[in-house]
């Protein structure tokens, strides 16, 4: 989920007045027949992350039992918006020459931009400095970290694209054969990330997409997972949320990562939605 500029980001809304409205856009994606790109979905969502990048001090943790489950819902809906989003865009880019000279065609690949640079600087502040290989868990249709990291950070480095889906895959891949240089150092891989076992070795840094985990215990359970299986000393990178931006995504607070280093937690305050978490498997 990207977002659009926001000029009011000084504006605080109160916690009351957020949740009114979040509350009100969930019911109207609620009850949309399909999720598909349109119209009224694209002014929804729209309306949605405009009202999320706002200030403000709603906390989570504190929420009613029914807003924590209109939030848990709203999360599950954004998701597959921006699936079905991602898919029809890459299936579009697919039919023409030269995808990769033009994926700054999608709505969102400005907010990417920011994104893979944000997290490009924070790895290169804690020495992680043309990776050899990474792994990205959660690539989708549309993997927009795996290219602009590709293209302009980690020229030589090769990367594993992980997702569940094999349809989303596909097309990714029909986008990476228009480019040789990319076809050799991108591969998409089709499996559950909780199967991947001794492969996690392989890699110097892990990133892992704020969707994969929905729920806060199965978040948990996947950061546990790959935590056992990645190398001693290796590195994982985490998107997570804050304040109102968590009516979009799942959030990863630092008692989830008990069993890493944490090196870096960066919370944006401008159209960039998600939270950067930099964490290191310690070394004994």
């Amino acid at each position: 989920m990207a977002s659009l500029q926001n000029p009011n980001f000084e504006t605080q809304i109160p916690a009351e007045l957020l949740i009114a409205r979040v509350t009100q856009i969930h019911a109207s994606i609620s009850k949309l027949e399909s999720l598909k790109p349109s119209k009224q979905v694209n002014s929804l969502f729209t309306s949605l992350v405009k009202l999320c990048t706002l200030p403000s001090p709603v906390d989570i943790n504190g929420l009613p039992e029914e807003v924590k489950r209109m939030r848990e819902s709203l999360i599950v809906l954004c998701g597959r918006g921006e699936g079905l989003l991602e898919l029809e865009f890459a299936t579009f880019l697919t039919k023409i020459p030269q995808p990769l000279d033009n994926l700054n065609l999608f709505p969102y690949y400005g907010n990417y931009v920011k994104l893979a640079n944000l997290e490009h600087n924070i790895l290169t502040e804690n020495g992680v400095v043309q990776p050899k290989k990474v792994a990205f868990v959660g690539s989708g249709p549309m993997p927009l970290t795996s290219f602009v990291l590709a293209s302009h950070h980690m020229k030589s480095t090769h990367f594993d694209n992980f997702d569940i889906d094999e349809a989303a895959n596909d097309v990714a891949r029909r986008i990476v054969a228009s480019d040789a240089d990319f076809e050799k150092r991108m591969k998409f891989l089709t499996i559950d990330i909780m199967e991947v076992k001794e492969k996690l070795a392989e890699y110097d840094c892990i990133f892992l997409a704020a969707l994969v985990g929905m729920s806060k215990e199965e978040k948990v359970k996947i950061i546990g997972h790959i935590r056992k299986y990645m190398k001693d000393g290796g590195f994982l990178l985490l998107r997570s949320a804050k304040g109102a931006r968590a009516f979009l995504y799942p959030v990863v607070e630092e008692h989830d990562l008990l069993d890493f280093e944490v090196l870096s937690i960066f919370h944006p305050n401008n159209d960039v939605i998600n939270s950067v978490v930099l964490v290191r498997k310690p070394i004994f």
